[in-house]
């Protein structure tokens, strides 16, 4: 059955069925980060997953299937209406808004946070590509950073320099998952999440992606995306050691993994710059040591 916001069901979901969904949605979808793992501690694995759900099928109505753009925008209003509803204590027949109002209520999550994740996927319907890398970050701003400060918040650690070292991992690894994709959102969407005005500095045209064409300015241009994106993660990567215990080592072990991803995108610019990275069972172990001793800043 679809998640998206205009699921309804014969039958109300239980709060118990409601959580039991989200965390199915969690498992079944592969990630290069790990996803409510169980690194986090107890308490905050369930109210991650339905983050997550909400999160990921919020994004598959602006990007999966056929839909015409008309209906992904309708459908991504039923998101705002639904954390509409949630605001003014209604009940949801929906799966992942019922267990996002508990969580919501049981940790005092903001509001505008998820309504800014619906509003980058808005943005995702209707935009291709992107002016300066001001504009970049802007869409990070409301596409990435929402979800680690919702983290910080969930774990009672939403302080002003921890919200600030939080966007820039966020922001870090949302640049790396369009730089992993290049290929599939050209194919998929016609999107080019690199600036337009760098583009053309280096002499980078729409061409280069429709017909992988790799040559040495696409591959100067790469460079400097891949320099940007370790800046910022390393930027941030103090917020690794502020939080204590498991949560800590969890952020730590996504930054190693972010960083881990760019080195192998900078080993194969020259010959597969298109092709996607994954991370196999023969990187974890320098993950886990660049975790656990490495400093990372």
């Amino acid at each position: 059955m679809s998640a998206d916001a205009s699921t309804t069901a014969p039958a109300s979901y239980t709060l118990a069925e409601a959580y039991a969904f989200c965390e199915q949605m969690a498992r079944s979808h592969y990630e290069n980060f790990p996803v409510a793992s169980r690194l986090l501690p107890a308490r905050l694995r369930r109210p991650t997953a339905v983050i997550y759900a909400f999160a990921r099928s919020a994004d598959d109505c602006a990007d999966e299937g056929d839909r015409p753009q008309e209906m992904r925008l309708a459908l991504l209003a039923g998101y705002d209406h639904e954390l509409d509803a949630i605001a003014r204590g209604e009940a949801s027949r929906n799966p992942v808004f019922i267990a996002l109002a508990d969580v919501m209520a049981r940790h005092g999550l903001p509001h505008p946070l998820f309504h800014d994740l619906v509003d980058a996927f808005r943005q995702d319907v209707t935009q291709r590509q992107y002016d300066d890398f001001a504009a970049l970050l802007d869409y990070c701003r409301r596409s990435a950073n929402p979800v680690g400060r919702l983290l910080l918040h969930l774990n009672d650690a939403a302080s002003p320099e921890n919200l600030a070292l939080s966007d820039r991992i966020c922001t870090a690894l949302q640049l790396i998952n369009f730089y992993q994709d290049l290929a599939q959102d050209y194919d998929e969407n016609g999107r080019i999440y690199i600036p337009r005005d760098e583009m053309q500095h280096y002499g980078v045209g729409p061409e280069h992606f429709r017909d992988r064409r790799n040559d040495p300015a696409l591959q100067e241009l790469l460079r400097l995306q891949y320099r940007r994106a370790r800046t910022l993660m390393l930027a941030g990567a103090p917020l690794g050691r502020r939080l204590r215990g498991r949560f800590g080592w969890e952020i730590r072990l996504i930054i190693a993994g972010g960083l881990r991803v760019l080195e192998r995108l900078e080993q194969q610019v020259a010959t597969a710059p298109f092709d996607r990275p994954r991370l196999r069972r023969r990187d974890w172990p320098g993950i886990l040591w660049r975790s656990l001793f490495a400093r990372l800043s």
